[in-house]
């Protein structure tokens, strides 16, 4: 008979062997043992790894498992399970913001190479990088198990031919082959810059106007210059100087050909470009003129005496004007909706509100900023969508939807919003900032993501205008320049309309 303290010491050793780490084949302790361990009622002086696998204890024997302890690594993604953690400091979403176009320029040559590296090294059998460079799905992890995955290796087949030259496969080739998305890129610097002195270094103002002719205008001082685009010529429209008056808003008509001049004595001018004359002039402000905004051949002015006028331009100006009533100090943002239905109002009240044309008083208002509200533009896309900014203490774009006159999303900028431009051609649009970053900013809507950022004025980019193509955008500042940008492309190809209905397509 064996001696009892012997007999458990061995089977001790044995149970040991049975579960060592290493990967040499070890003998699997018998029933007999095991139903032995159990009647003396002695525990195991060990416990098992802290991971499991199905061939650990009690290994299968299926098709898709073997007896064998060899990792298969073919379904693991090498990039994202050795870094489960995501990376959310600061430092990066500061370089996300700051040149996000490059970012996501490296994110798809990045995933490129991540789809070769798995056809090389995992015959994953990719051929195509459509659905590959979305940056989270080509980040993301491809399951939430553990790093090893413990099963038989299945056959797979390389398709490369022993004859080709190519250090890589076939479907490889094909991969590198395959279309991406062309990424746009922005300039960073202007591709003009003009001095304009005395140019004014005032919030409440809107001196700068590109109208649909293609000629700036742009009120410095007391006069208002003309440049032409095709040109370069430069022209002096008028001089307010003879009665101690200056120019604070400039507004061109939707044809190009009249541009309403607001004064800081409140009346407003409206000159015919092509004669360089005066043809009307409006009276009933009894303060500064801030901002304009035509409807046709109606002109709405908004001023520091709190008050909108609204005015046919080709009646006489004895005739009484439409004054809506609502904001508590001054006018300083005015648009019109694409479809010339609704009118959009900003003040220095931190108030936005939207007119009709018929209602006296506001349809809608909006509370939400805590700042004074001169950045305004009507998306040309989505119906009803309105745009706004708020000022230095308030620093956020907000987006409305007045068709049900709910708040839709909105971004803090860091910085005061001085103005808003959609473009005519892609959900996108710019705005430019003051306080205290100075920067021009492109977004795409809704993602509400940065295109670019550009940056050259050395104050605050009060002035912003667009050109009649959509392409390219001009800022002006308190640095007394204007500084001319490509910002916009036309992604959209403007194809004519082959409707047998479209009686303008072509001439018979």
């Amino acid at each position: 008979m064996i001696n009892q303290d012997y007999e458990r010491r061995l089977l001790q050793q044995t149970e040991k062997a049975c579960w060592s780490p290493s990967m040499s084949p070890v003998k699997t302790p018998t029933k007999e043992s095991c139903s032995y361990m159990d009647r003396i009622g002695t525990p195991p002086p060990f416990s098992p790894p802290p991971f499991s696998s199905p061939q650990f204890g009690s290994p299968s024997r299926g098709p898709t498992n073997g007896d064998r302890f060899i990792p298969a690594r073919a379904g693991n993604n090498w990039q994202t399970q050795f870094a489960m953690i995501a990376d959310n400091s600061p430092g990066k979403k500061l370089r996300e913001n700051s040149d996000a176009s490059r970012e996501n320029r490296e994110c798809r040559d990045s995933a490129a190479y991540v789809c070769l590296l798995k056809n090389e090294l995992l015959q994953a059998g990719i051929e195509d990088m459509k659905g590959q460079t979305d940056d989270r799905r080509a980040l993301a992890p491809l399951h939430g198990g553990n790093l090893f995955q413990y099963s038989t290796p299945t056959k797979r087949h390389n398709f490369t031919s022993p004859y080709s030259i190519s250090p890589v496969s076939a479907r490889s080739q094909k991969l590198l082959r395959s279309p991406r998305k062309a990424t746009r890129k922005i300039s960073r610097i202007p591709f003009k810059v003009l001095d304009a002195p005395e140019l004014g270094d005032d919030f409440y103002l809107n001196l700068v106007d590109w109208s649909g002719l293609n000629i700036l205008s742009v009120g410095l001082g007391t006069c208002v210059y003309l440049w032409s685009a095709c040109t370069s010529q430069v022209t002096r429209l008028c001089d307010l100087s003879g009665d101690s008056n200056s120019v604070t808003s400039v507004a061109w008509n939707e044809r190009g050909n009249l541009v309403a001049v607001g004064t800081h004595l409140g009346y407003v001018q409206i000159w015919d470009t092509a004669v360089s004359k005066m043809v009307n002039k409006l009276q009933g402000h009894s303060s500064r003129v801030g901002a304009l905004a035509w409807n046709g051949d109606t002109l709405v002015s908004g001023s520091r005496d709190r008050l909108i006028m609204q005015k046919d331009v080709r009646t006489p100006s004895i005739l009484p004007e439409r004054r809506l009533v609502g904001h508590r100090q001054e006018v300083c943002g005015l648009k019109w909706s694409p479809d010339n239905q609704y009118l959009a109002s900003g003040g220095n009240d931190n108030r936005l509100y939207v007119w009709n044309l018929h209602s006296l008083s506001p349809v809608q208002t909006y509370t939400e900023h805590v700042a004074a509200v001169k950045a305004i533009a009507w998306s040309p896309h989505h119906h009803g969508l309105l745009a706004s900014g708020g000022g230095t203490a308030d620093r956020c774009i907000r987006f409305w939807n007045t068709l049900t006159g709910q708040p839709m999303q909105s971004v803090d900028t860091n910085s005061q919003v001085c103005n808003l431009a959609w473009s005519k051609h892609s959900s996108e649009l710019v705005s430019t900032h003051g306080y205290s970053q100075n920067q021009i900013l492109v977004w795409k809507y809704p993602s509400l993501s940065q295109v670019a950022k550009l940056t050259g004025h050395s104050t605050r980019v009060l002035y912003l205008a667009m050109s009649p193509d959509g392409e390219a955008i001009v800022t002006g500042a308190g640095d007394e320049t204007l500084r001319f940008w490509n910002v916009f492309s036309k992604t959209r190809s403007q194809k004519e309309n082959k409707s047998v209905l479209n009686l303008f397509s072509s001439i018979r």
